[in-house]
């Protein structure tokens, strides 16, 4: 990513919920990839992910919990309780993008 060396690299939802679903991932195939690893490029970097990385809440369609999520309005309340979320808020300090 740019800026960042590899000592600084952050984890991704599909790294710490280790769901292999991001593109090229062992269980991509298995429903389908999730959209928090595809090209949104609008969300590129944020929270110094990769693609949605690091804001998989914003994104509608994620398979966080094997099903597709709902939209952003829908899920929020339930992704502020998960333990990634909780954990870039953290990383990101100030800098934090809901």
């Amino acid at each position: 990513m740019k800026g960042q060396d590899t000592a600084q690299k952050k984890q991704n939802c599909w790294e710490f919920k280790q769901c292999e679903r991001q593109p090229g991932g062992k269980k991509e195939k298995e429903i389908c990839t999730c959209p928090a690893g595809e090209g949104y490029a609008m969300y590129n970097e944020e929270n110094n992910g990769i693609f949605c990385g690091r804001c998989c809440w914003k994104i509608a369609g994620t398979l966080c919990t094997d099903e597709a999520q709902e939209a952003y309005a829908k899920k929020i309340d339930y992704c502020r309780n998960c333990d990634f979320y909780k954990m870039v808020k953290e990383e990101e300090g100030e800098k934090f993008l809901e």
